[in-house]
């Protein structure tokens, strides 16, 4: 075994890492084929606030699953995106990181779009609207609520730019797509706006470096190129292979619309983010705060697992007999509504059964997402496939029904982890120079007639959901 290389078996290996917001998953593939080697995991803690230690904690725990890094020839670590880790002059970590689905931001947000000049002007300087998930806002309300926390950080960095450094990198640096979700970086010009930054923290501070698609960070004290990291949907689209006319629905933590685009887009309305891609393009996407955990409070509320929940959503009618969910669990962001609750409409004697219920949040989570694909299709963006990821597409119900919400046929790959997958494949692409062709599972295909109604009533009792100022647990405030 040649460690220093990473060639083992006949075999160059190559580490992908997802540190994402429940999670750290890491694969070990095989660098010229894609085939699996090996894998790991480990749990990160609940919460919105979490001390970036216990992600390097999971990250040793998962590499330790995963049979070891010590073989690879190089890794790349693909993050949850937003995530504000603040540094001090000496590198050490000022204060826990606040995550991208904590919303207490949501005011400081609403502030700095009003001193620009309105959501245009931001669109235009970096092509998003900033909102409570990105981390421009998070450095307002940390200026704000804790002066001091702000005054004594000298350098700001994402969760993936911070992984990166602690595996060896030789400085701070951060990538093209994690960059372009801080809210003070421009994918069109490739450029900091470091005026925007100081706009929100009350002073400059030491932004990463922002790598290119192929660049190393650096080398792991066992040898291993560092590529230069994704943002995690950058990464689940890299991990897919996504091509021109793809459009990517994840279901996950968050809900994620995206597609890759080779033209950078600017959104005054805010809905669709204009982020950057991997491998040098453009992601535009929409985000919602709601996904897959609109299946498991449907599941905890029935008191079922997620198999019996698919089941009695099959079994209610197309439209849930007129029960709509509008699944605002924590909040939401598109639309921007970072204090709003759930809501269930249309309640009758007829409909309040399981599988009314069951199939009324299938129905709710679908139609918040296919919204998001409308608004890619407002910014030009042509839909030829919709491929459809994360936990909540292995359920049979989203399989059947997504297609009718949607309106177009969906692509569902084999279960994987695409994020990982995806850190694996840039991995490569650093390490060798040429982007892999790996072929890493076979896709199955989901068709449905539109079923006429349904996303109308849920836009209809959509736009009577209220704000309701609330305190959630891991935030000590929702607005500033």
């Amino acid at each position: 075994m040649l460690i220093a290389s990473g060639i083992i078996g006949g075999m160059t290996l190559v580490a992908g890492v997802d540190s994402s917001t429940q999670a750290c998953k890491i694969v070990i593939r095989d660098a010229e084929t894609g085939v699996l080697a090996r894998q790991g995991r480990a749990p990160h803690p609940d919460g919105t606030e979490v001390d970036p230690a216990a992600w390097w904690s999971a990250f040793q725990t998962a590499a330790d699953a995963a049979g070891g890094l010590d073989d690879v020839a190089a890794i790349a670590v693909g993050g949850q995106q937003h995530g504000m880790v603040c540094l001090d002059e000496a590198g050490e970590v000022v204060r826990p990181a606040l995550l991208w689905n904590d919303t207490r931001s949501a005011g400081a947000g609403a502030e700095l779009v009003a001193e620009l000049g309105g959501p245009g002007a931001w669109a235009d300087a970096v092509g998003s609207v900033p909102l409570a998930a990105f981390t421009v806002t998070k450095l307002r309300w940390l200026a704000t609520h804790e002066p001091e926390s702000a005054a004594r950080t000298a350098a700001v960095c994402l969760p993936h730019d911070w992984l990166s450094r602690r595996l060896g990198a030789s400085q701070l640096s951060t990538d093209r797509s994690d960059a372009s979700g801080t809210g003070y970086w421009s994918p069109a010009t490739g450029s900091y706006r470091h005026d925007l930054l100081t706009r929100a923290l009350g002073h400059d501070a030491e932004l990463p470096r922002v790598l290119g698609p192929t660049d190393a960070a650096g080398r792991t004290a066992a040898g291993a190129l560092i590529g230069p990291g994704a943002g995690d949907n950058a990464a689940a689209a890299l991990g897919i292979d996504a091509g021109a006319g793809d459009v990517i629905v994840s279901i996950g933590t968050s809900g994620t619309v995206f597609a890759t685009t080779a033209t950078p887009t600017a959104d005054p309305t805010g809905i669709v983010a204009g982020f950057a891609s991997a491998t040098g393009e453009f992601l535009p996407l929409v985000c919602t705060l709601n996904a897959a955990r609109v299946l498991d409070a449907a599941a905890t509320m029935l008191g079922v697992d997620h198999g019996e929940l698919a089941r009695l959503a099959l079994a209610a009618p197309a439209g849930a007999g007129g029960l709509t969910l509008v699944p605002y669990f924590e909040g939401e962001r598109t639309p921007d509504r970072p204090d709003s609750t759930a809501a269930l409409h249309g309640l009758q004697l007829a409909n309040s059964t399981p599988a009314h219920l069951a199939r009324a949040a299938v129905e709710g989570l679908l139609c918040g997402l296919a919204d998001g694909l409308d608004a890619l299709v407002d910014q030009g963006i042509q839909i030829q496939r919709v491929i459809l990821i994360g936990g909540g597409a292995r359920s049979a119900a989203v399989h059947a029904i997504a297609p009718a919400i949607f309106g177009r046929p969906v692509t569902v790959p084999e279960p994987g982890e695409y994020v990982a997958d995806g850190a694996a494949r840039q991995a490569a692409w650093v390490l060798t120079g040429e982007r892999p062709g790996w072929r890493l599972g076979a896709a199955a295909s989901f068709e449905a007639t539109p079923t006429p109604g349904v996303r109308e009533r849920y836009a209809e009792v959509r736009e009577l959901t209220a704000e309701r100022p609330a305190v959630r647990p891991g935030s000590t405030a929702t607005t500033s």
